[in-house]
C-alpha cells in the first residue's frame, strides 16, 4: 500500500469523525466571515458617523464570533484525535507484526532499526494531526474569506484571487521536489547514524588496527553527504518563501493598489479597511499555515510513512516454515560460535531425543546450554551441521510445534486470561483450568482474582511470573517444550510438580537444569563440561563422567545452604 492510500484508508475509516472536524471546522472559522463585515459597519456605520455605541457594538458581534470559534477549536482538536490515534495504532501494529514475522522468517531486525521506526510511527502520527488541522483550517477560511468578501464587495475578489491562487498553485507544484529532498535527506541521515554507531563501538578496534585515517575519511564522507543534501533541501525549501510572498502578500498590494478604483465604484473606506483584514487577518494566516504545514509535516508525514511501509515489507513467516512430522529432536554435528573469530561454544555435538523422551542438560554456567536450546527451537541456526525437530529443521519449523521458557518469564499488562491463552486462542475455561492445576497455579491465579483479572507485570515476583509461563506452555499445543532454567525462581517441591506435568504430557521435554533433582527426575541426562559432552541416565553418569559427581556435589551443597538459610 503506497502512503496515500495508507492516508486515505485513515480517513476513509472515521467517517462520523470527519463530519465532526467538518461541522466544528464551520464555528471555528466564523471570524474569518465575520471579520471584515464587522470592521467595515464598525467605521461605516458607527465611528465614522459618530455612533460610537454602534461601532462597539459591531465590535462585540467580532469578539462573540472569536469566542464560538475557540470552541469550535477545542472540538476540532478532539475530532482530529479520534482520527489520528487510530492511524498510529495501525502503523504500529503493522510495525510489530512485521518484526514478528521478521524474527518468525529468522531475519532478525536489528534493535536500532526498531527504534527509528518506532520514532517515526510518533512523527507520523504529529505530522497526520498537523496535516489535518492545516489543510482543513486553510479550506474552511478560504471559503468563508470568499464568502465574506463576495457579500461585502465583490470587485475586491478580482483583486486578491488571481495573486493568490498563483502563490498557492507555485507551492503546490514544489512539494514533490520538496518530498524527494526531504526523503534523500532522511537517508543521508540514517546512514550517518549507522555509521557513527558502529564507529563508537569499534573506536578500540580503529586505534588498534591504525584505521583512524580511513574510518575518518569514511565518517567525512559521510558527513559532506549529509551536508549537500541539506543544501539541497534548503534551496527548494526557498520556493515557501516565494510562493508566500506571491499568495500571501501580493493581494495585500494589490487591494491597497486598487483602493482608488474601489472608491470610484462606491466603496466607502470603511469597506477597503474590512477588505484589507480579510487578507491580513484570515487569508495571509491561513495560506502561510498551510505552506508551514504542508511544506513541514505534510513532506514529513510522506516520507516517514513510506519508510515505515518499505521496512514493514516482509515475506509471510508462514511460507518458510513446515510442520513437523513428530516431536523427536536430531542434533547431527552441531558446530556453532557466536562470531567467524570467536571460540565454538558447542563443537561437532551429537544427540537424539525421542518423542516423548524427558532430557536434563546440565553443565556449568556458560558452557552452551542455552545455546543448545536456542539451536533446538531454532532461534539459531548452526554454523556446521544440522538440528532436525520431526525431520525438519528446527529454523524452518512452523511455530506452534515447540514452546521455549527462558529464566526471565514474559508476562504483559493485561488480563490473566491474555497471558494464559495467546498461544492459543479460543482456549476453554475447562481447558485454561486444567493447565493452571496441573503447574501449580491454582493459588496464584484465586490470589490475582480469577482468570479474567487484571494483572500488572511488576507487582508479581519473579516466581510469579514462571508460573503463568509454565501454564501458558502447558496449555499450548507444542509437543517439544524446552525450560530454560524456567523454574528457576520456584522452590524444589513447586519445580518438581511443573516438571512432572510436562513428563505426563505426552510432550517431548528438554530442562535446562539449575538442581539435581531436575537430572534424577529425567530419564536420561546431557553433560556439558567443557571437555567432552556425556549422555545417559542419572546412574550412569555418577558412575562414569568424572565431573558429574562433582556437579552433584556442589549443587547439594548449595541446596543444602538455602535449605538452611530458607530455616533460618
Amino acid at each position: 500500500m503506497t502512503a496515500g492510500g495508507f492516508l486515505w484508508d485513515a480517513l476513509r475509516r472515521e467517517p462520523r469523525m470527519l463530519a465532526r472536524i467538518g461541522f466544528w471546522s464551520v464555528l471555528e472559522a466564523s471570524p474569518a466571515f465575520v471579520i471584515g463585515h464587522a470592521i467595515a459597519r464598525a467605521i461605516d456605520d458607527g465611528f465614522a458617523a459618530d455612533r460610537p455605541w454602534t461601532g462597539m457594538a459591531w465590535l462585540a458581534v467580532l469578539g462573540a464570533a472569536w469566542l464560538v470559534a475557540a470552541f469550535g477549536a477545542r472540538q476540532v482538536m478532539l475530532a482530529v484525535a479520534g482520527v489520528v490515534e487510530p492511524f498510529r495504532d495501525r502503523l504500529l501494529i503493522r510495525i510489530v507484526d512485521a518484526t514478528l514475522r521478521r524474527t518468525a522468517a529468522l531475519e532478525q531486525p536489528r534493535s536500532s532499526v526498531v527504534a527509528r521506526s518506532t520514532l517515526q510511527v510518533e512523527l507520523a502520527r504529529d505530522a497526520f494531526a498537523a496535516v489535518i488541522s492545516v489543510v482543513r483550517s486553510f479550506a474552511f477560511t478560504v471559503a468563508s474569506v470568499t464568502l465574506g468578501m463576495l457579500t461585502l464587495v465583490p470587485e475586491v475578489l478580482w483583486l486578491v484571487l488571481p495573486p493568490f491562487c498563483a502563490g498557492v498553485a507555485l507551492f503546490l507544484l514544489s512539494l514533490p521536489a520538496l518530498a524527494r529532498r526531504q526523503r534523500h535527506f532522511l537517508l543521508t541521515d540514517e546512514r550517518n547514524v549507522e555509521v557513527f554507531a558502529t564507529v563508537a563501538g569499534g573506536l578500540r578496534d580503529i586505534t588498534a588496527c591504525g584505521a583512524e585515517d580511513r574510518v575518518g575519511a569514511t565518517a567525512g564522507d559521510r558527513v559532506a553527504e549529509q551536508a549537500a543534501a541539506g543544501r539541497g533541501l534548503a534551496r527548494v525549501t526557498a520556493v515557501r518563501t516565494l510562493s508566500l510572498s506571491l499568495g500571501g502578500w501580493l493581494p495585500v498590494l494589490a487591494l491597497l493598489a486598487g483602493a482608488p478604483w474601489l472608491l470610484r465604484n462606491g466603496a466607502d473606506p470603511g469597506v477597503i479597511i474590512g477588505a484589507l483584514a480579510y487578507v491580513t487577518q484570515s487569508l495571509t494566516p491561513a495560506f502561510g499555515g498551510l505552506v508551514e504545514g504542508l511544506g513541514v509535516s505534510g513532506v514529513r508525514l510522506i516520507v516517514s510513512l513510506n519508510r515505515i511501509l518499505e521496512q514493514s515489507q516482509v515475506p509471510a513467516a508462514e511460507a518458510r516454515t513446515t510442520p513437523a512430522a513428530g516431536a523427536d529432536v536430531t542434533v547431527d554435528g552441531v558446530t556453532f560460535a557466536y562470531g567467524p573469530h570467536a571460540a565454538p561454544v558447542i563443537d561437532g555435538l551429537d544427540l537424539r531425543v525421542d518423542e516423548g523422551d524427558h532430557l536434563a542438560v546440565l553443565g556449568p554456567s556458560g558452557i552452551g546450554k542455552s545455546t543448545l536450546a536456542a539451536l533446538i527451537t531454532g532461534i539459531v541456526v548452526p554454523d556446521a551441521g544440522r538440528v532436525l525437530v520431526g525431520g525438519v529443521p528446527a529454523d524452518r519449523l512452523e511455530p506452534a510445534a515447540r514452546v521455549l521458557i527462558p529464566q526471565e518469564a514474559y508476562v504483559f499488562r493485561g488480563s490473566l486470561w491474555d497471558n494464559l491463552t495467546y498461544l492459543v486462542l479460543g482456549s476453554s475455561e475447562h481447558a485454561v483450568d486444567e493447565a493452571v492445576e496441573a503447574v501449580g497455579m491454582a493459588a496464584l491465579a484465586e490470589r490475582l482474582g480469577g482468570h479474567h483479572a487484571e494483572i500488572d507485570p511488576g507487582s508479581l515476583s519473579a516466581g510469579e511470573r514462571q508460573l503463568i509461563a509454565l501454564a501458558r506452555a502447558y496449555l499450548s499445543p507444542a509437543r517439544l517444550i524446552i525450560l530454560d532454567e524456567a523454574t528457576c525462581h520456584l522452590d524444589p517441591a513447586a519445580e518438581a510438580l511443573a516438571e512432572s506435568a510436562f513428563a505426563r504430557r505426552s510432550t517431548t521435554l528438554i530442562v535446562v537444569a539449575h538442581r539435581i533433582s531436575s537430572a534424577r527426575r529425567a530419564r536420561r541426562v546431557l553433560l556439558m563440561d567443557g571437555t567432552r559432552v556425556w549422555q545417559g541416565t542419572h546412574a550412569e553418569l555418577v558412575r562414569d563422567a568424572p565431573g558429574y559427581a562433582e556437579l552433584v556435589g556442589h549443587w547439594r551443597a548449595a541446596e543444602l545452604d538455602h535449605e538452611r538459610e530458607s530455616v533460618r
